[in-house]
């Protein structure tokens, strides 16, 4: 089988070179959370066989990350940080669809504007917006 050759113009995002990977253990509800809940899209799906675990990626405004029911990849309750242009717009559009949000947007980080959203396995979504003032 020949794969498709990788170059920045078919990458489906190519400004992000490392690929978190969370793991799920209810590949229906998880991808209805992150698809009609957290608004992702779903890429693309992986099974060695029909009714073997799911390995996919889900992607939305240029960021990018993979989702597990392999037992072996990592352990559930993991943590990413997502930066998007704007937190309050994405926790806006939570609180429209009903979507649980741990924490709300605040200031507790230094520089940032942040939530966290709780997945259904218990893996954590830090969402963020740095301040375009703050400097290291």
């Amino acid at each position: 089988m020949k794969h498709a050759e990788w170059t920045m113009d078919n990458d489906h995002n190519p400004t992000q070179r490392v690929m978190p990977t969370l793991r799920i253990t209810d590949y229906a509800t998880s991808k209805k959370f992150y698809n009609a809940g957290l608004g992702f899209q779903i890429d693309w799906e992986h099974r060695f066989e029909p009714g073997f675990p799911v390995f996919m990626q889900v992607s939305r405004d240029g960021l990018a990350f993979f989702l597990t029911e392999h037992t072996g990849d990592c352990p559930v309750g993991g943590l990413i940080h997502l930066y998007v242009p704007d937190v309050d717009a994405w926790f806006g559009e939570f609180r429209q669809k009903g979507v649980p949000v741990k924490e709300p947007p605040n200031e507790s980080l230094q520089g940032l504007r942040s939530m966290t959203v709780l997945d259904l396995d218990g893996n954590k979504l830090h969402i963020c917006t740095r301040f375009s003032e703050w400097r290291r």
